[in-house]
């Protein structure tokens, strides 16, 4: 994604045979022409504007997908639990990137002197009614609209940690958390890069976050699970790994499905511009790239899991298409559709082998989300060069090392001191009754009993 898109005018007068005799010849013309260049002028803010309103609402939808997927994934004793976890780092988020992370991310002015030091500062929308005459900058779109369509993607990190830390983490330290790092840790990684920042003027390209969203989601993700530990009862003594199944795939399915709905705001989007007729069918090209990716990731999953375990694993088809619809998010524009379906393919696959290597490993990951966002984002990112003859793989790995690695680093300190200061993990006796009943007094399914 690239911040403040120059988009051309369209000049209407060079369209006008013997315009400038005209011109010269009668005021009126020069007016109507005025006229006539003001309005394309608007026109684009317009589009453009629509395009990241109609992109955000479709992320935003992204949260309830979030939601369903890891309240399915996880046991039924604890799908209150996180049920609230999603509902609140969504509305903290909100608040902490409105307060701060807006700010911080696009820092105005001086990338580092005006714009750190002067973006620990709330947002300010354009006034009511603003007047074409008034508006900052006419050839991008509207402040509210901007926004509205980065905060999806700031929300969306935290989504990530939450349901790799599912079934052990205590609600309030994940909230300080969630805060810390939609405020603060994933604004200053995005500046690097979407903010015109130093990974910008590197050539560092990820066009709608491969790692600057979902690589940073899965190594913040890896440093709470590794503080947290595991779930009780996960890893035996022996080193077997007991299965915890979720507690209702149905609702997982449905969740991935609006995962998958929601991504073609999360890539379509990311095109920031539709007040051309380029940008449109560059628009309908991403949406066309981002659906066949993730077709490739779950049908990889399906066939590789079937081979490996004799019979298809439907946990894996799902996080298959997730990995395919994050491997594509770095370059959903430039590969063709076969190009696009195998690097989807690739993604399905490294969920498959990656999710047992980390049981292997003893880091509980309960919906995958470390191999999903993480692994798959490294994927993606060192992809872009594959498709897109601007990039080069040198910068790629400079740029996925430096976000990945200060999201994971970041984000390790705040666990640790939350676990000396607040402490982060539930009990082993908590963890056996379940979250629902011990940190909400409420259960999701009081009818069914708890498993």
């Amino acid at each position: 994604m690239q911040m403040r898109k120059f988009i051309p005018l369209v000049a209407m007068a060079a369209t006008l045979p013997g315009l400038a005799l005209a011109q010269e010849e009668d005021e009126g013309v020069l007016d109507a022409i005025a006229a006539v260049a003001a309005l394309n002028t608007e026109m684009v803010f317009i589009m453009n504007s629509l395009l990241f309103l109609i992109g955000g609402f479709l992320v935003f939808f992204m949260a309830a997908g979030f939601c369903m997927l890891e309240t399915g994934l996880v046991r039924s004793k604890n799908a209150t639990m996180q049920a609230t976890k999603n509902v609140a780092l969504f509305s903290l988020a909100g608040i902490a990137y409105f307060l701060v992370g807006f700010n911080l991310m696009y820092p105005l002015g001086d990338w580092v002197i005006e714009g750190w030091l002067g973006g620990i500062s709330p947002t300010v929308l354009e006034p009511v009614g603003v007047a074409l005459e008034d508006v900052d900058d006419i050839e991008y779109a509207s402040i509210g609209s901007d926004f509205i369509f980065q905060l999806m993607f700031c929300a969306a990190v935290a989504s990530i940690v939450s349901g790799a830390v599912a079934e052990r983490i205590k609600l309030f330290p994940f909230l300080v958390f969630v805060v810390i790092l939609t405020g603060l840790i994933y604004p200053i990684q995005a500046s690097w890069s979407w903010g015109e920042g130093f990974l910008d003027e590197m050539g560092f390209s990820d066009f709608a976050g491969s790692s600057i969203v979902h690589g940073a989601g899965g190594f913040a993700a890896l440093a709470g699970v590794l503080i947290v530990g595991s779930r009780y009862g996960k890893y035996g003594k022996d080193g077997k790994v007991n299965v915890m199944p979720g507690s209702n795939l149905p609702l997982a399915t449905l969740g991935m499905f609006i995962l998958w709905l929601g991504w073609f705001g999360f890539n379509g989007g990311s095109q920031l511009a539709m007040g051309t007729i380029s940008d449109v069918a560059d628009v309908s090209r991403i949406f066309a790239n981002t659906n066949t990716a993730a077709s490739g990731g779950a049908v990889a999953a399906l066939i590789l899991s079937t081979l490996l375990y004799k019979k298809p694993d439907l946990t894996m088809v799902l996080n298959g298409a997730l990995a395919g619809l994050v491997s594509i998010t770095a370059e959903p524009l430039t590969p063709s559709l076969g190009a696009a379906t195998l690097i989807g393919a690739v993604g399905g696959v490294i969920v498959v082998l990656t999710v047992p290597l980390l049981d292997k490993l003893k880091i509980d990951d309960v919906v995958g989300a470390i191999p999903v966002h993480g692994f798959a984002g490294l994927w993606g990112t060192m992809a872009v060069p594959l498709t897109n003859s601007d990039a080069n793989f040198g910068t790629q790995f400079i740029g996925m090392a430096l976000i990945c690695g200060f999201m994971f680093a970041a984000s390790l300190v705040v666990f640790l001191i939350l676990k000396a200061v607040m402490g982060v993990r539930v009990s082993d006796e908590d963890q056996v009754t379940g979250l629902d009943k011990t940190e909400m007094g409420m259960e999701a399914y009081p009818e069914f009993g708890n498993s």
